[in-house]
């Protein structure tokens, strides 16, 4: 378990530039170092406004884009196309504009899809892609991936891990089915907290005033099924990304003052 970092920048805007650069670096590291590297994306305003940023950024073209392995930390269960899913959203925000190999793309399954509205089943096909792709020098059931990137909610749930609800509590399995949770759409599909801790890097952003009671929570000692945020820790690092409004009600000894 690593202890948390944090980095609070001025405003959100600067958040998602300066998680945009943080974010091409160590994809450029990772591809210097073992040839290729992995990401696991996540949806929401601040995931979105990162990848929007990196789209913009003149130092993209540094990443060797077909050598790349994008994974999804959780999915709405909506059919292909649906603009509330994650990865249509990606898409329209960077995937479109980069030379990525399709292959290489590894979306979480849709409800019309070959599983059709059974998201446990879908769940479970995307943890056997997860173990396909694994190594022994893994020595687990999903890859260890170079950086996975959570948004915080105002509940303080990651991925579609919330409070109190059985898939927070989940030990064994990778993925999960998500069946009544507490936002729309009650279905989804998720990581748990076991495939989350493989990665080398976990980063939580979150951004905006609505955020702050939940950041709060979470790096207060809070426990990890009250607090979901809380058992969200990678192998090496685990890099808390915050804007001021989210970081506002933290004590100031607890972060360096936000960047100019």
């Amino acid at each position: 378990m690593s202890a948390p970092q944090l980095v609070v920048h001025r405003d959100k805007e600067l958040m998602a530039q300066a998680a945009a650069a943080r974010l091409i670096t160590k994809i450029v590291d990772g591809q210097s170092a073992r040839g290729s590297a992995s990401v696991v994306l996540t949806g929401g305003r601040n995931g979105n406004a990162l990848l929007a940023a990196l789209g913009t950024s003149t130092a993209r073209d540094a990443i060797d884009w077909p050598r790349l392995d994008l994974w999804w930390g959780d999915e709405r269960f909506l059919p292909e196309g649906d603009p509330e899913r994650n990865v249509t959203q990606a898409r329209e925000a960077l995937l479109d504009k980069v030379p990525l190999d399709p292959a290489r793309v590894h979306a979480m399954p849709a409800s019309d899809g070959e599983y059709g509205n059974d998201a446990d089943a879908a769940a479970a096909a995307y943890a056997a892609e997860l173990a396909a792709a694994a190594g022994p020098e893994d020595h687990g059931p999903v890859p260890t991936f170079d950086v996975l990137m959570l948004g915080v909610g105002p509940d303080t749930h990651v991925a579609s891990l919330f409070p109190e609800l059985p898939a927070v509590r989940e030990r064994e399995r990778t993925v999960v089915g998500v069946h009544g949770a507490p936002k729309p759409p009650p279905t989804r599909i998720s990581l748990t907290l076991p495939a989350i801790r493989a990665a080398r890097e976990v980063w939580l952003l979150a951004a905006g005033e609505d955020k702050a009671k939940a950041v709060k929570i979470t790096l207060s000692g809070a426990g990890e099924v009250q607090a979901p945020a809380a058992g969200a820790y990678g192998r090496g690092r685990t890099l808390w990304l915050l804007d001021a409004a989210a970081a506002a009600q933290l004590p100031r000894g607890l972060y360096p003052p936000a960047s100019p």
